[in-house]
């Protein structure tokens, strides 16, 4: 995959800590935006109608909701390499 895997999580999220672990797991690349940083969940909002975390983003395509309800999209878009 050559852009990065863009992460937008927050703080003590469990789900975030979830799709980070398995990322790394799996040894994607990523970039992590924090939610509670001035601006950013307003980006996420702009960018892809949503400012939940965890919200990831692998080629243009914008997954949010539970690790569990993510996990197999990720499965499927991480094996489209």
């Amino acid at each position: 995959m050559s852009d990065p895997v863009l992460l937008y999580t927050s703080p003590g999220c469990p789900d975030c800590a979830a799709v980070r672990r398995y990322l790394e797991e799996h040894h994607v690349a990523y970039e992590e935006r924090d939610v509670t940083a001035p601006g950013v969940a307003e980006e996420a909002k702009s960018r892809y109608g949503v400012r939940v975390a965890p919200i990831t983003v692998i080629a243009g395509e914008a997954l949010w909701g539970t690790f569990a309800h993510q996990k197999p999209r990720l499965d499927e878009l991480l094996t489209k390499t």
